[in-house]
């Protein structure tokens, strides 16, 4: 009451001030716009204002005026102007509105006011008038950019008026990323409208309000429910208000300080408790009849009173928000309109690009159900789906359904709970689950599969565990950083005895690299044999790994060395002084260096990647199938990309490249992959003919190897494609 007391006191105050004439109040309101009120002849409209004397201000000033109930011989009128400023803290002295000759000038009065004394001031000048000036100062306020400063002085000059226009007493929110608002009004109008929100950050938003009678606000009062809709997110509890035009004029609804909040969940029911009390137009009835039947965390497609089921085998959500999902929907007279994924604030259309599959198991489930027994006879059982959906990354603790939306409007749910898993492993989980014979496979692959490994983020190869079993940093030459993949204890034991069989290896930095749960299972006994055998060894945990190329890359990472030597766990060297050749061709010639992959039975596996021809993929193949005898003669040889299951090379390059690439399922196309990203940065690859590694090829698993080596085909080929007219782009730089 005393505050009330005191704004009453000091708005008499400056009214008497201006009242003399010649003299006007000056509040700035934000950075760029100047309300300044004063008295004197009646003026309105737009009117040429200059500052200071000085014609370099001169800007454009928008006017209102009222008539003063209590005039004088030297002002018989009011006004308020609002000037568009670029500095409205600068020292002001006089003021000029309209030309030269006709115009009339002020002083300032040598202190500037806030908005609650402007407000305070207006509403003493103006009296029942005060309306009138509140909406042509509010339209004014409206035009441009409206910040923090500029919502403050709205409110305050609407807050000024006599009695409550009423509050907003709940606010909700929804799935649908919509915001729903309860509460009474004076004079506030159904129908759609433009609001501004009050809160840290103002927010300008369309509004769909709906009335209805209630019986315990102030008459002529009426209660409303509105749904906010905008593009930029903010937050319920940030909400202190409403700006918006009812029949009246402006107004502004505060948020009553016992606001109820409701969740997602909650909302829905709040909207249906009052949807059939209300009235507004058909566009906005529809839009709360939509929101009432929002999702609200729960599966509602078991409750349509249509022959429309759902499931759900397995959803996988890879890192930068690409889904891979399988399932069913069950809709034999075709009353679904569409499927879609929906996040926060994200939603992914899903019936126009997934890949029906046959599921008679889901058909027999159902056959017996009154419901669908009709439905079925025709001998169709594709109710089965794979899907691939993308860009829905965002907040990854956001809940996921699907909405299905029916022909008649209506609309269902399910909630989905994806595994979040590497790509790699969400799509080797995927294909081993799909029958060979479907006819589906090929576009399962090429649209499904292949798209969500292209659209996902590879987890970067983490360093877990590194536990010193010898004496590293002390030994000499590159380091060999080996990748043991599948290797167990004794695969281990009789690994290291040949490097410390080999005089050569036996001096060199070993950086051994193992999966962290084969690490914690096998770091002791490995520790143990290293130290038996001498062997100056780093053990190291790959808590990301998933195939040999991301444990090298691991263990590439967790050392310092200028030059590194690769090689596979799988790989046993044919002869002794392997590494010592390795070495010393990369010190005469650089780059990097890869010896012969042969099989155990002496025959090529791998002899260099070579280009074909200018409008062809890279091929490993010239000398495969050959015995090892008719190439051992052959000299260091350029080729197009080198294998990284054994090489010497940069390891600077390496980093420099970006790794090896995370889309790929299995090493091969990985590593041609990385092969000719170097080669594309000048880095020359060569293979060494006199060295020869024994292995088998990677074996993904019998059933699926051909999948595999599909989709990494596919990937492959998305990435290295032949560019038009026939013009290679395999030397095209990609992202790692």
């Amino acid at each position: 009451m005393v505050a009330v007391e005191q704004a009453l006191r000091s708005a008499s105050q400056l009214a008497a001030r201006i009242m003399r004439g010649g003299r006007v109040l000056a509040c700035p309101v934000d950075e760029g716009l100047l309300l300044v009120i004063g008295t004197g002849e009646p003026m309105a409209g737009t009117l040429v204002a200059e500052i200071n004397d000085d014609v370099a201000t001169r800007v454009t000033a928008s006017i209102g005026g009222w008539r003063l109930a209590l005039s004088s011989t030297s002002a018989t009128h009011g006004f308020a102007a609002l000037l568009q400023m670029k500095d409205t803290d600068r020292p002001l002295t006089t003021l000029r509105l309209g030309e030269e000759e006709a115009g009339k000038r002020y002083i300032f009065a040598p202190r500037s006011i806030p908005v609650s004394d402007a407000a305070a001031l207006l509403a003493e000048l103006a009296g029942e008038q005060l309306g009138g000036v509140l909406d042509s100062l509010v339209d004014g306020l409206m035009q441009g950019a409206i910040g923090p400063r500029r919502l403050a002085a709205i409110t305050a000059l609407l807050q000024s008026r006599k009695g409550s226009d009423g509050f907003i007493e709940l606010l909700g929110e929804t799935h649908d990323e919509v915001v729903f608002v309860k509460g009474w009004g004076r004079v506030i109008e159904p129908g759609s409208c433009r609001v501004v929100v009050n809160s840290s950050k103002p927010v300008v938003c369309d509004c769909g309000i709906a009335t209805f009678l209630r019986q315990d606000v102030p008459a002529g009062g009426s209660g409303f429910v509105g749904l906010l809709s905008t593009k930029e997110p903010f937050r319920v509890r940030d909400i202190e208000g409403l700006v918006y035009r009812g029949r009246g004029g402006w107004r502004y609804a505060p948020v009553h300080e016992h606001r109820q909040i409701a969740g997602p969940s909650e909302t829905p029911g709040h909207i249906r408790s009052v949807l059939l009390q209300t009235r507004s137009s058909p566009q906005v009835l529809l839009q709360l009849r939509s929101a009432a039947n929002s999702f609200e965390g729960r599966e509602t497609v078991s409750t349509l009173p249509l022959p429309v089921r759902m499931g759900i085998d397995i959803a996988f959500e890879a890192i930068g928000g690409a889904f891979l999902i399988s399932g069913w929907l069950l809709d034999p007279e075709t009353h679904v309109q569409s499927v879609k994924l929906c996040g926060q604030r994200v939603e992914a259309r899903l019936d126009d690009r997934w890949t029906r599959l046959e599921r008679s198991d889901v058909t027999d489930a159902f056959a017996e159900e009154p419901a669908f027994r009709s439905a079925f006879g025709h001998g169709i059982h594709s109710h089965g789906f794979i899907v691939f959906a993308s860009g829905l990354g965002g907040d990854s603790a956001a809940p996921f359904h699907l909405e299905l939306t029916l022909k008649d409007s209506r609309r269902a749910f399910l909630p989905l709970s994806p595994i979040r898993a590497p790509a790699r492993l969400a799509a080797l989980r995927q294909i081993s689950s799909i029958d060979p014979a479907s006819w589906g496979l090929a576009e399962i692959v090429d649209r499904q599969v292949v798209p969500f490994l292209c659209a996902s983020e590879a987890p970067a190869p983490r360093v877990g565990t590194i536990l010193e079993a010898g004496a590293f940093e002390q030994a000499g030459g590159p380091p060999i950083v080996i990748a043991a993949e599948d290797s167990e204890e004794g695969d281990m034991a009789s690994f290291l005895g040949l490097l410390a069989l080999d005089p050569e290896t036996r001096r060199a930095p070993i950086a051994l690299v193992l999966p962290a749960e084969r690490f914690r299972r096998h770091a002791g006994r490995i520790k143990d044999l290293a130290q038996f055998y001498r062997l100056p060894l780093r053990l190291i945990s790959a808590e990301e790994g998933g195939d040999l190329y991301d444990l090298l890359e691991t263990g590439i990472r967790a050392i310092s060395h200028e030059t590194v030597v690769l090689l596979a766990g799988s790989l046993l060297p044919n002869r002794a002084g392997w590494y010592g050749k390795l070495v010393a061709a990369h010190e005469a010639n650089g780059g990097i260096i890869s010896p012969t992959l042969a099989y155990e039975d002496h025959s090529v596996r791998w002899a260099g990647t070579w280009s074909a021809g200018p409008s062809e993929y890279p091929a490993a193949g010239r000398y495969a199938g050959y015995p090892l005898s008719a190439i051992t003669g052959l000299k260091l040889t350029q080729v197009a990309a080198a294998s990284f299951e054994c090489c010497i090379m940069p390891r600077e390059a390496f980093l420099l490249a970006g790794g090896f690439s995370g889309g790929y399922l299995g090493s091969q196309k990985k590593g041609l992959d990385l092969g000719l990203r170097l080669g594309h940065a000048g880095m020359h690859s060569y293979w060494l003919p006199s060295v020869q590694m024994l292995g088998a090829d990677e074996t993904p698993g019998a059933a699926a190897a051909p999948l595999v080596e599909r989709i990494n085909q596919r990937i492959f080929a998305a990435r290295w494609a032949p560019g038009p007219e026939g013009e290679s782009n395999w030397l095209e730089e990609v992202p790692a």
